[in-house]
């Protein structure tokens, strides 16, 4: 099962996604998977072609402002939360998705989360892998100083971050010609490193938290958590706290498991991924 990349215009933004169309069973919805900080759409490579052998349609984006997709400066496009929303609804509409399951990770998964709230009606399911899900959640440093004024500038031009920062979150190391693709789209031009200091600048984590902190507590659909129990950045005790205020909400420890599961992990997140995927009908 191979994945498919495309590209399609929404307004004035390019985006850039993965796909895997599904081999027989269709009655299945379709997954969105978003992916975090640093990274893109390539991280869901080894989970995609699992979900379309089970009959499930999955649809990979790189944000806005990230890997493939459209990179715009900060007068173009603000890179708060809000912005990304209003771009996945495009997104969304143009892929005429009415009815899905949401996969999301990392910082800018909780973007992700935001727009389930924003639009439940469209939610069947949600899995969460070790994203910002509480207001115990705070930026790590390893990424807060990638913003930095001055320092944060030269730092995010620099396509070594995306090594340090994949590696450092997964606490593995990453295969050279996997790194190749992340680095690609920083060694291409100066504006995925300016669109990385825009989204750290203005990711205003504090109240997205709080939306998703008291949003979730009324959220009635299964959610899925899978959190890699040695994240440097994101404590399980983020994921507990989540867990214990939603009222379906299961949460998975995955034992030697960093910030980035779907990385080196697939097959265990697999596991209970495809089958909880599967509980549309609901």
């Amino acid at each position: 099962m191979s994945l498919t990349e495309h590209k399609i215009k929404v307004d004035s933004l390019e985006w850039f996604y993965r796909e895997c169309e599904p081999i027989g069973r269709t009655d299945l919805l379709p997954v969105l998977l978003l992916h975090g900080l640093v990274s893109q759409s390539y991280s869901w490579r080894n989970i995609m072609p699992a979900l379309g052998s089970q009959g499930t349609r999955a649809i990979a984006p790189d944000w806005i402002g990230y890997g493939f997709s459209t990179q715009p400066e900060k007068w173009d496009f603000a890179y708060t939360p809000d912005k990304f929303i209003t771009a996945l609804e495009g997104f969304i509409q143009a892929l005429e998705l009415e009815r899905f399951s949401l996969v999301v990770q990392g910082f800018l998964g909780s973007v992700g989360l935001q727009y389930a709230l924003r639009h439940p009606e469209q939610i069947a399911n949600i899995a969460i892998l070790n994203a910002p899900i509480a207001t115990t959640a705070k930026l790590p440093w390893k990424i807060k100083q990638l913003g930095l004024p001055l320092a944060g500038e030269m730092m995010t031009q620099d396509p070594l971050l995306v090594d340090r920062t994949l590696e450092g979150g997964s606490r593995y190391r990453i295969e050279d010609q996997d790194l190749d693709i992340y680095r690609k789209p920083f060694l291409k031009a100066s504006t995925a490193g300016r669109s990385l200091l825009a989204t750290i600048r203005n990711l205003q984590l504090d109240q997205a938290m709080s939306e998703i902190e008291s949003g979730f507590q009324k959220w009635q659909k299964p959610i899925l958590i899978q959190w890699g129990m040695i994240d440097p950045w994101l404590s399980v005790d983020v994921a507990q706290k989540f867990a214990d205020s939603v009222p379906d909400a299961e949460l998975i420890k995955l034992n030697n498991v960093g910030h980035y599961p779907q990385e080196h992990y697939h097959k265990t997140i697999l596991q209970d991924l495809l089958p909880f995927v599967r509980r549309t009908n609901t």
